[in-house]
């Protein structure tokens, strides 16, 4: 019998094998391959190298490791299957695509992929940094939807694991995998994705927006912000529950849920604690080590490892013109009011700064509006935000530029961890920030 596969959607590979033995033969193949690449390994003796040099070109590469992958994951049933690259899928916000390991990274906030595919069900990877062993104080949480249906939700506690999810044979069926927490404590990559169904021929696979109109977005807004924007500590108590990335969730945020009301594509460039001339300090003494401009331009910023090799701020974001932005909303200056209080001096300092962060935005994003906000937690640098915009319009005569206060949350509607917004206090903001940009820039 054999089994005919595509990978990334061009190259043909045919693979045979009848028996239970084989299965597992194939499943330590990849294990061993696997060892070898990440760890380095000692040449390997001849017989050695035989067993595991399956494509035939004398070398022990990623291609062997996809072969004997390939190999295990493929049921005997006489079922068709094809292997697709993470690459063939629509990125969600910012992303970095690896070649050599045929490996989507994704850091930020809400970051991940959307597929939609034809067969009776897909099977993918998803690879955790380094940072995996940390559990829920901050190994990765992600989601995966089907049809915008949530089917799962969990932390990558391992290295890789493997989900699938199923589908109606010969229906289209979109997903979604996205990443719910931020990107200090870790990233997840995407790879390997797998249709299976009756014939080779019925199979198929192609980033969301190709086919889903639900995925062709209007518009577009990039949210740069800190822990309020990543949705920190929603899913806690405030008094009770200390922060992990087990309850954060980016999607009960007013960022992620003002992107939903508007029918919007989005991106998210936060961290927690970080501002534009410090970030958070307990101390009164200024924090340059959390600034967001710093970071602005990277796909993430982790100390973790990926792929045993190098830091996810090491991928550069190249601000690629079909993700620009229509629209950038940026809330910062939170963290800042905890180091400049009400010193004039230093909230002069923060507007100056601003100035200069708000010019390489504009930069970076010549042909988008610019939204300036700040309030959710406190008031303090409103001002000096407000006083920045107006400064930088006098310097540029830039006019797509506007600023509005959040309303401050209230106890009412209850506090999650380290006095962070409610879900409640989110989506009252989310109300208040989709209206406005309605009437302001005329969305529908």
């Amino acid at each position: 019998m054999k089994k005919s596969v595509i990978i990334g959607g061009t190259a043909a590979l045919l693979l045979a094998g009848s028996a239970a033995a084989f299965f597992c033969a194939s499943s330590t193949q990849s294990k061993a391959i696997s060892d070898f690449l990440s760890k380095h390994q000692e040449p390997l003796s001849d017989t050695e190298r035989m067993a595991l040099d399956l494509s035939g070109d004398g070398k022990i590469t990623r291609a062997d490791w996809f072969r004997a992958k390939l190999r295990a994951l493929l049921p005997f049933t006489g079922d068709a299957a094809v292997l697709y690259s993470a690459a063939d899928a629509m990125p969600i916000g910012r992303t970095a695509y690896h070649e050599d390991t045929r490996t989507l990274w994704c850091s930020l906030s809400g970051s991940g992929a959307a597929f939609t595919f034809t067969g009776r069900e897909c099977a993918f990877e998803l690879v955790a940094d380094a940072n995996y062993q940390s559990g829920a104080q901050g190994a990765v949480r992600y989601a995966v939807y089907v049809n915008e249906e949530q089917t799962e939700e969990g932390q990558l506690t391992e290295p890789t694991r493997t989900v699938t999810v199923h589908a109606k044979e010969g229906a289209p069926a979109t997903v979604r995998v996205i990443k719910l927490s931020e990107s200090a404590q870790s990233s997840f990559g995407i790879r390997d994705l797998l249709v299976r169904g009756k014939s080779e021929k019925s199979l198929s696979l192609c980033a969301a927006d190709q086919v889903n109109d639900a995925y062709q977005y209007a518009h577009r807004i990039e949210f740069i912000g800190d822990s309020i924007t990543c949705g920190y500590g929603v899913d806690g108590k405030y008094g009770t529950d200390t922060f992990q990335t087990a309850n954060e969730d980016v999607t009960k945020a007013y960022a992620y849920r003002t992107a939903q009301k508007l029918g919007a594509a989005y991106s998210m460039v936060s961290y927690s604690g970080h501002g534009i001339i410090s970030g958070y300090t307990g101390n009164g003494k200024i924090n340059t080590a959390q600034l967001v401009p710093r970071y602005y331009g990277q796909v993430g910023h982790s100390s973790a490892l990926v792929e045993g090799k190098h830091k996810i701020q090491d991928d550069l974001w190249d601000f690629p013109a079909e993700q620009a932005p229509d629209l950038v909303v940026i809330n910062l200056g939170t963290n800042d009011a905890s180091y400049t209080g009400s010193d004039s001096a230093k909230q002069a300092e923060f507007s100056a700064e601003y100035v200069k962060f708000l010019k390489t935005v504009r930069e970076k994003n010549p042909d988008a509006h610019i939204l300036c906000t700040l309030g959710i937690m406190g008031t303090t640098l409103c001002d000096a935000v407000e006083n920045a915009v107006t400064v930088y319009q006098k310097e540029t005569g830039d006019d797509r530029i506007a600023s509005m206060r959040f309303d401050l949350q209230q106890e009412a509607d209850g506090f999650a961890v380290d006095w962070h917004p409610s879900a409640a206090t989110h989506e009252k903001a989310a109300e208040k920030l989709s209206e406005y940009i309605r009437l302001w820039l005329k969305w529908e």
